[in-house]
């Protein structure tokens, strides 16, 4: 039985979930704001922080909020870190490939998360010590050992595209190394996936908490590893992460963290 804190988060993020599909067919008329190059903000990521929000106030109007686009309200020792549209860019082409991730700290700790696709109608979610699951059933990261075997998830830097050098020389060695790469354009549904055990690895620069504070802990109740691109555990806190089973971190890591340390001198 999942907690009770994780149930608000998956209702919270079926409620969400509604709204996207209810209105994915007219997305040519949702109004669209740009908040920086490359990165916009549309009316349904607004609704949906919205009803996300509604939601989680009704049993805890004491907690605190860090949302994508409400930014922090409230001071508490709970904070629910919430992104109410990941892939807004896959969304406003119409590809149905984007998803909701929703998380609860407790004094800095995440405690709980939801990763939820609309589209597919699968929920991901996890309870610290608790384990992770897709809808009702257990699932484990991959059992590769080998990047030659792998296919990894990742994406290009968009909001720090002056990373873009460093990046790709990671990604060529990773490429040349790995049987694949995909970019799919919703970082917390590549981590649902690593998790899963559907793609091998995830890693990605340029990211805020709302995008793996859901996924991470999902990554490491199904038994895998998470950290940045210095190791640190903290991804929250970082604007990198990498996840992936025990076994590829440290070839991973290998080939990440000497470029990315040659990068930051």
């Amino acid at each position: 039985m999942a907690h009770p804190v994780l149930n608000i988060a998956i209702n919270a993020a079926h409620i969400a979930g509604d709204v996207m599909r209810r209105e994915l067919h007219k997305v040519a008329s949702i109004p669209v704001t740009r908040k920086a190059r490359h990165d916009y903000v549309s009316e349904i990521d607004k609704t949906s922080e919205a009803e996300i929000v509604r939601e989680i106030k009704r049993y805890h109007p004491d907690h605190a909020i860090l949302g994508e686009e409400g930014g922090q309200q409230g001071e508490s020792e709970s904070v629910w870190i919430i992104d109410p549209l990941d892939g807004t860019s896959n969304y406003l082409h119409g590809m149905p490939h984007f998803g909701i991730s929703i998380a609860l700290q407790v004094k800095g700790r995440t405690e709980h998360g939801v990763v939820y696709d609309p589209m597919r109608d699968e929920m991901f979610s996890a309870s610290r010590g608790g384990g992770a699951h897709l809808n009702n059933s257990r699932i484990r990261v991959s059992a590769r050992t080998s990047l030659d075997s792998a296919i990894f998830a990742t994406a290009f830097p968009f909001r720090q595209r002056g990373m873009m050098s460093v990046y790709t020389g990671i990604f060529s060695e990773i490429f040349r190394k790995a049987e694949d790469i995909r970019r799919y354009g919703a970082a917390s549904l590549d981590l649902a996936w690593v998790a899963a055990g559907r793609v091998d690895g995830f890693f990605e620069i340029g990211l805020k908490p709302w995008d793996v504070a859901a996924g991470a802990l999902l990554v490491r109740e199904a038994g895998g590893v998470v950290t940045d691109f210095e190791g640190d555990t903290a991804v929250e806190k970082s604007h990198s992460v990498l996840a992936a089973p025990y076994k590829l971190m440290t070839p991973l890591r290998q080939i990440i963290e000497p470029r990315w340390a040659k990068a930051k001198k």
